[in-house]
């Protein structure tokens, strides 16, 4: 089934000059880029982006971290793009990532784990908003 989601290349990975690295990934799995843009989050854009975490009590970290620096955010279409990118991405805590997956080969910790992904067709059409409009 052919769909869309949506990859945020986060500050970590942009200072590390990982963009070009972590797109080739998509592109080389078979997925199309529909959609790509270099921005540095505002902090209402955060706390909109991130608002499904608003009561946990990591979320002003999520906030602090996601607008500490430009980020690169793309939209790819593919085979089942949901699912297929979040086994891409690899577990949220970058130590417990699979060797393979971008956090597993890239990322450091919990927050600044290179890569966020849309989790379902719903949070993507949520998060391309607040991102694209």
């Amino acid at each position: 089934m052919t769909e869309q989601t949506l990859f945020i290349v986060k500050p970590d990975a942009v200072a590390r000059h990982l963009v070009g690295q972590i797109i080739a990934r998509f592109e080389t799995k078979g997925f199309k880029l529909i959609k790509l843009k270099m921005f540095t989050f505002t902090k209402s854009q955060a706390q909109e982006f991130y608002s499904v975490h608003s009561s946990k009590p990591f979320f002003g970290e999520l906030v602090d971290f996601i607008t500490s620096g430009p980020v690169v955010v793309a939209i790819i279409e593919g085979n089942n793009a949901v699912a297929t990118t979040r086994i891409l991405v690899g577990a949220t805590k970058s130590y417990e990532a699979a060797p393979g997956s971008i956090r597993g080969d890239f990322g450091l910790g919990i927050s600044d784990n290179i890569i966020h992904a849309s989790d379902s067709k719903d949070n993507f059409e949520k998060e391309a908003k607040v991102v694209f409009e």
